[in-house]
């Protein structure tokens, strides 16, 4: 479980997908004066360099980020939703080569206003040391980096005093029971705070566990009490199936509780464009789908 290091996919199009997603549900909450609570259980090293040996050995960037940093930037023609991603990217890489990726900490921490306050959890101890070093600006004790269980923290932190939270849940899957552990997790939330936004991050593999995972997300919805709980559900594919197990990871998705309502306008323009430029065969497709 503590083997997995982000390093080595970073800038990947699961990446390319989560953080877009991630921008556009940042942007339209910040929008409100209330206070966010921003939580991240799988943080992750915070930022990666993309020269370096880890980052290179996969080279995973190359057909994510990779594909649409040059080409497409500032046209007409970029969804919005991808431009504003792309922004956000553009600022750790102002000389206009693509050296650093941002994790999702780091967009979380770039949305964080005075009066918000961040979580960030991370288990593996190279990476909370990253994760630090690389969040070492703190704003007078908003964000917090935590060496801990994200999933187990989670509970204590909910409700928010301020009856608004984002809570990203995105773990490595390698372990199979981390899904029935992320579905427990956000059954616990939801009991706890009903109307805060989850974002669960999944990865499209040939696994049992991976094809069960989202129809029981959805079936965690309608059953929540005291009413469901509406959600949304996005999936980019960039090839065929291939092997089984995550080395075969084919695509990825997010499933969104109470979505904010721009999201789905934003990631209905934006996924069609991704699965066209970042597609590595006729298997490439994208689904927007709501409930």
């Amino acid at each position: 479980m503590l083997s997995y290091r982000h390093a080595f996919h970073a800038g990947n199009h699961a990446d390319v997908l989560k953080h877009i997603a991630l921008s556009a549900m940042l942007e339209h909450l910040r929008k409100k004066d209330k206070p966010l609570l921003m939580v991240d259980t799988h943080a992750g090293g915070g930022l990666y360099r993309l020269d370096s040996e880890p980052a290179q050995k996969l080279a995973e960037f190359q057909d994510g980020i990779g594909r649409i940093w040059q080409t497409e930037v500032r046209t007409d023609s970029l969804p919005r939703a991808v431009e504003a991603y792309l922004t956000a990217v553009q600022a750790l890489n102002p000389a206009g080569k693509l050296r650093q990726y941002p994790g999702s900490p780091w967009f979380f921490r770039r949305a964080l206003r005075a009066s918000d306050t961040a979580r960030f959890f991370e288990l593996h101890p190279n990476e909370y040391k990253l994760l630090k070093a690389n969040l070492s600006a703190n704003k007078d004790g908003k964000l917090i980096v935590a060496r801990d269980d994200g999933l187990n923290a989670l509970k204590s932190l909910l409700p928010p005093p301020s009856r608004r939270a984002l809570v990203l849940i995105d773990p490595s899957y390698e372990v199979r029971a981390e899904y029935g552990a992320v579905e427990n997790a956000l059954r616990e939330a939801v009991k706890r705070f009903a109307t805060g936004v989850y974002a669960v991050w999944y990865p499209e593999i040939d696994l049992l566990e991976a094809r069960e995972f989202l129809p029981r997300l959805k079936k965690l919805a309608g059953n929540a009490s005291p009413r469901e709980i509406p959600w949304l559900a996005a999936t980019l594919k960039v090839r065929s199936a291939g092997q089984g197990g995550f080395s075969g990871m084919r695509g990825s998705g997010l499933f969104v509780l109470n979505p904010p309502w721009p999201l789905m306008e934003a990631l209905q323009e934006a996924l069609p464009w991704l699965a066209a430029r970042l597609g590595q065969d006729e298997g490439a497709d994208s689904s927007l789908t709501s409930g």
